[in-house]
């Protein structure tokens, strides 16, 4: 038997393994399911079509499965998908997805979500993510594996943060966030390798180098306007012949492009079902 504390309202129809630990004054809908090892220290609640995987642990007033803040939702089914090892702190929100965006949140595994962080509809955050304390997601939003985003950051609907970007605090993101990049600033900027992330996770010094000379080509600005001559594009070419090899130059010239693709830097606006303006992504 799971150990529900008396205090919580857990409906019948939810599914919960005999391992999971309701502590007081929770409450579980009828189309929750939660693995293994799950904790809800307290005053949770789930909702919808909620499910958890193992291991994830929910502090205290946080909401998980609420209808989406969307004037196009209509109750259609949707539902929220949270993967394994993750920590949602206290008051935390994350909705159900949209027909409009594939009807599914999804949350991989080994994330932090740090406290008063929203989590929109459609939302897709990867694995070994950071949120910290008030970072407001937008709808639509893709995180990819082993992005930190810094406190009160706010990031607009349909963006996508590269991997391995890191986000500085109270940064404005309309724009994608290239991968293995720190991006901060109002508007804001790439200001350079995420050199400590990468280290942290032990990148080779070789890859950091050229991931600084490409830094160097595509973003820097000089006062003659742009720090080498030529466009994005033909910088991208050049990587792309002189780093054929290199995966992370690689991964870093595809997102550029795809980003170049989309309106305002957001790739991803021009897949959602509702543009008629649909342009290909690589």
């Amino acid at each position: 038997m799971s150990r529900i504390h008396p205090t919580s309202v857990v409906d019948p129809k939810a599914q919960i393994d005999a391992s999971v630990e309701i502590g007081p004054f929770c409450y579980v809908g009828p189309d929750v399911r939660i693995g293994p090892g799950c904790r809800l220290v307290s005053h949770v609640t789930v909702l919808g079509q909620t499910t958890l995987g193992a291991d994830n642990t929910i502090w205290p007033h946080a909401v998980l499965g609420a209808d989406p803040q969307d004037l196009k939702y209509h109750g259609e089914e949707s539902i929220l998908v949270i993967g394994d090892h993750n920590s949602i702190r206290e008051s935390v929100t994350i909705h159900l997805g949209t027909e409009n965006g594939g009807g599914v949140t999804r949350i991989g595994n080994d994330n932090l979500i740090m406290v008063g962080a929203h989590v929109a509809h459609d939302c897709l955050i990867a694995n070994h993510v950071v949120l910290a304390n008030s970072v407001h997601l937008a709808g639509h939003v893709s995180i990819e594996d082993h992005v930190v985003v810094s406190g009160a950051t706010g990031i607009h609907h349909f963006v996508t943060l590269g991997q391995y970007a890191f986000i500085g605090g109270m940064t404005r993101i309309v724009h994608d966030a290239p991968p293995f990049m720190i991006v901060e600033g109002n508007p804001s900027t790439v200001r350079g390798v995420n050199v400590i992330g990468l280290g942290r996770h032990q990148f080779p010094e070789e890859s950091i180098d050229l991931l600084k000379d490409a830094y160097r080509r595509l973003f820097r600005k000089s006062s003659a306007g742009v720090g080498c001559a030529g466009t994005v594009s033909e910088h991208l070419a050049v990587l792309e012949t002189e780093y054929p090899d290199e995966e992370c130059i690689q991964l870093l010239i595809r997102f550029m492009r795809n980003s170049s693709i989309g309106m305002f830097g957001r790739y991803r606006e021009r897949q959602r079902a509702d543009n008629r303006q649909k342009s290909p992504v690589r």
